[in-house]
């Protein structure tokens, strides 16, 4: 079969505007997927250069294939399994900032160049003292950030409307924020001039960014097949979920200059994206958190089979949409369409998500994805929500070993071990004190201020509550436990 080139896909070339610091999965199938719409729809008319930012892997499949490739969405689309395919052309080249220095470099001074698009991963955005402006380029992300926007500067004499607007994915709180502060640290380290410092506020622009789509990434066992399908060989197929979402945080308004929502994409210009944070980690991850240990206990080991469990599905729908959506900001019916978006999203069935990937850390998942949904409840209602209390009963019922083996603490579901991945003084926690009688095992759990920032034995019922959970699971098992508590949802 003929390689997926430029000449079969019959691409276009546009200017190029975004220079995208990482070449992997999720930013094709996310943002290069957008801005190709955007372009086809004439509403963007830019084309992406993608920079392999590390000094290890090989870009020899882009250059083969001259940047094109596939992306195939799979997922739940108006009620029906569907897979929908497009040949991404937005791409136009691909540099190595350390093997082709002086070509990465040489993007500083292009007159159309105006994003600059990261994923470097939690730890890509950095301050690190010891990085050098001399370097080529330096090793960290900001720093090399830093040098190419000065040796703009410097080229076009600091010209006020050749500034750039960074749109970091990277899934840290704040990205753009954090990642500008890192770039005037190093501007300041390197004693750059006052007035690229000043250029920086003024004639760039930082955006924080929320980003949401499951990628699932290249499909070994199907590429073969999927190949025959579309006629071609393509070694670039990503695959991924059709849901998305893009939330841009700016103090400047961008939305001129990036258009997406006008090409019909899902993207969202504010300058608070806090509220939509909060929904994604309270309604989608909280909902993760909440239910996969008891669903696991219950038999099942993937989000998939836990949709189709009618007593953990209702388990999961009234945690949403009874205690924690009235705890959040939005419009109630924007976040009642989220969630239904999310339960349509568990449904996937081309995501096989394994229960106990998701149950890695699920203490400070609890923590920071429950807890605030669990205490806001009580402070608005002066009640307790039973599915998040029977949750942190769950939590403890799965967290029940004695043995330390290999990192993991040693869990068992009937006949079958488990392993309970946390960090090693949450696991000897656990070790120590889950073998307890249930009255004294929850109240060690739920007094422990390390794991919560609080006392959660102190708030009137929680431990009185958790016993009661705690005591039916231990006797009669997870399923009939929560059949005896929740046979009415």
């Amino acid at each position: 079969m003929e390689l997926l080139s430029k000449k079969k896909t019959g691409k276009k070339e546009r200017p190029v505007k975004v220079l995208q610091f990482g070449e992997g999965n999720f930013l094709r199938a996310f943002v290069d997927y957008m801005i190709d719409i955007a372009n086809e729809q004439g509403k963007f008319d830019g084309d992406i250069v993608l920079v392999k930012p590390i000094e290890f892997g090989s870009l020899d499949r882009f250059h083969e294939q001259e940047c094109q490739y596939t992306v195939q969405l799979r997922g739940i689309v108006d009620g029906e399994a569907k897979k929908i395919s497009r040949i991404i052309t937005s791409v136009t080249d691909v540099v190595d900032a350390y093997g082709e220095y002086e070509k990465y470099a040489s993007y500083a001074k292009l007159d159309s160049l105006r994003f600059i698009v990261s994923n470097t991963t939690e730890a890509g955005i950095v301050y690190d003292e010891t990085d050098r402006i001399d370097l080529n380029p330096p090793k960290t992300y900001p720093g090399k950030l830093t040098k190419f926007l000065y040796e703009r500067y410097t080229h076009f004499n600091g010209d006020i409307n050749k500034g750039l607007i960074m749109l970091p994915v990277e899934l840290i709180d704040d990205n753009g924020i954090h990642l500008k502060e890192c770039v005037l640290k190093f501007a300041a380290l390197w004693n750059l001039e006052e007035g690229f410092k000043t250029w920086l506020e003024e004639a760039c622009v930082f955006t924080s960014t929320l980003v949401d789509r499951i990628v699932t990434g290249y499909p070994r066992d199907e590429a073969e097949k999927l190949c025959e399908e579309f006629g071609y060989q393509d070694n670039l197929i990503v695959t991924g979920e059709p849901f998305a979402l893009w939330v841009i945080e700016s103090a400047k308004d961008i939305s001129g200059e990036f258009p997406l929502p006008d090409a019909g994409l899902p993207v969202i210009f504010t300058d608070n994206q806090k509220p939509y944070k909060q929904r994604k980690v309270r309604i989608l991850n909280g909902a993760h958190t909440s239910f996969v240990l008891a669903s696991y206990l219950c038999g099942n080991d993937i989000v998939l089979e836990s949709m189709q469990d009618e007593q953990i599905l209702s388990f999961m729908k009234s945690t949403i949409f009874d205690e924690v959506i009235p705890t959040l900001t939005l419009p109630k019916d924007e976040l009642e369409e989220f969630a239904k978006a999310v339960i349509t999203r568990f449904n996937n069935p081309y995501v096989k998500h394994s229960l106990l990937a998701i149950s890695l850390n699920s203490v400070s998942k609890w923590k920071a994805r429950c807890m605030p949904s669990f205490l806001g409840f009580i402070e608005q209602t002066k009640k307790l929500p039973e599915h998040l209390t029977f949750s942190l009963a769950a939590l403890m019922a799965f967290y029940t070993g004695s043995e330390i083996r290999d990192k993991a603490l040693i869990g068992n579901r009937g006949d079958e071990e488990y392993n309970i991945l946390d960090d090693m003084a949450v696991l000897e926690f656990f070790a120590e004190n889950s073998q307890k009688e249930t009255k004294d095992y929850a109240h060690a759990v739920l007094s422990n201020v390390n794991f919560w920032g609080q006392d959660l034995s102190t708030l009137d019922g929680v431990e009185e509550t958790v016993v009661s959970y705690l005591s039916d699971i231990r006797a009669l098992g997870m399923r009939k436990a929560m059949e005896k508590h929740f046979k009415e949802n």
